[in-house]
Parts: structure tokens; sequence; C-alpha cells
């Protein structure tokens, strides 16, 4: 399975109605934190494609 840096298309990327926006439900640890807010080349290992049409695909 390969790893992604798009937030937007990830599973855990979620909206918190508490705080009007969306974030990550991942806790990232400091080295890939570091990574991600310094840009660099950062592809994450929690990346799950948000896709709810896997499933139906599947059972065909």
């Amino acid at each position: 399975m390969s790893k992604a840096n798009n937030c937007e298309e990830c599973f855990h990327y979620i909206y918190d109605e508490e705080y009007d926006c969306y974030e990550c439900q991942i806790h990232l640890d400091e080295d890939d934190m570091m990574r991600f807010l310094n840009n660099v080349e950062f592809c994450c290992p929690h990346f799950q494609f948000n896709n709810e049409y896997i499933i139906v695909n599947k059972q065909i």
C-alpha cells in the first residue's frame, strides 16, 4: 500500500464541528510532525484513501 501526503483525501482528515474546521485525527510523532510542518517530502504512514466505494468494489 502506498503512502501519500494529500490530507484532504485521507480517511483520518475529519471535520470538527466544535472548531469549525478539518483536522487530522492521527497524532504524529515529533519527527513526522517536523517533516510535515517543514514540507520536507513528507509521506504520511497513516494515510488511508477516503473512498466510500471501495467496499462496493470488493463485493462485485
